[in-house]
């Protein structure tokens, strides 16, 4: 069990992790091929798959109730396979109380924005997330605003990836992915012409804490999570600004299944010192208030 009092004190699973793929095979090793090979040698684990059922049982057993499930489709850039977004709605709907479903669209097809519009208007999809590393483009090119400007009139918000990646790590050329599509200060853009479009920076964005930090603070309709890195090698600055004058826009997040929730909540209560009240912002209310939920 979590060794995070506030957790333990509810009656039921409170915590909601903003950043969960699929433990199965359509994203462990059809969508994420050999790159998703690279990153398990570099969280130094083995790719194996395991069930919903088992997921579900094991955030709840940690004081976790709700998570969000991010669709995957970098397929014009790595050739791989999509998760497809009808999976994504479908797995929702057998656990409707436990998955926030988010879709992907690949910005470089040309049916995006229809895609776009299918997940919200027909599958029911709660928002969007992009990995600009593996999807291989900048978001503040003019040529993706017709597609912000689309999600922007949806009302849904939508998950940008943040700082260096670890697919492909290790790899010769890192398998041609480029961590520059990884620099929050392109997500300022967006931020800055689509100011009705929420935003949420997935990871601690390395190397470029500061400027996340930075967007974070300026930007009203951007929020920060802390999924991808074990607090323990989180930025002292971050963890800082995430008690302090971040508080109400940094949500907890794992990057399940490359980072496990127990371990997560136990490295946050070994190191961090926040106050239950700011612990609880982090740990569920800003994501509730962020989710809509």
């Amino acid at each position: 069990m979590s060794k995070i009092p506030i957790l333990a004190e509810e009656d039921e699973p409170r915590a909601i992790d903003t950043h969960a793929h699929q433990p199965t095979a359509e994203f462990l090793e059809d969508a994420g091929g050999e790159m998703m090979q690279d990153a398990a040698r570099k969280f130094g684990t083995d790719i194996h798959t395991w069930d919903y059922e088992a997921m579900v049982e094991e955030y709840h057993e940690v004081g976790i109730g709700r998570t969000v499930m991010l669709g995957w489709d970098a397929e014009t850039n790595t050739g791989n396979p999509p998760v497809p977004n009808d999976y994504v709605a479908e797995v929702r709907d057998d656990y409707p109380d436990f998955f926030v479903a988010f879709g992907s669209v690949d910005p470089l097809k040309d049916d995006c924005i229809e895609e776009a519009e299918r997940c919200v208007n027909d599958l029911d999809l709660s928002g969007f997330k992009f990995q600009q590393i593996a999807q291989g483009f900048d978001p503040s090119d003019p040529e993706h605003d017709e597609l912000w400007s689309t999600i922007e009139d949806l009302g849904v918000p939508v998950v940008f990836h943040g700082g260096n990646s670890t697919l492909g790590a290790g790899s010769p050329g890192g398998r041609g992915l480029k961590i520059k599509y990884g620099n929050p200060m392109l997500i300022d853009d967006v931020a800055a012409e689509h100011p009705d479009l929420q935003i949420l920076i997935a990871h601690p964005a390395f190397p470029w804490e500061k400027q996340q930090l930075a967007i974070c603070q300026q930007k009203g309709n951007v929020y920060m999570d802390l999924s991808g890195w074990l607090p323990k090698y989180i930025d002292e600055q971050v963890l800082h600004y995430a008690g302090t004058v971040l508080q109400d826009k940094v949500m907890f997040g794992t990057d399940y299944p490359m980072i496990r929730p127990e371990k997560w909540l136990d490295q946050f209560a070994e190191y961090t010192d926040f106050g239950e009240d700011v612990q609880r912002k982090i740990l569920w209310e800003n994501a509730e208030s962020f989710l809509g939920l």
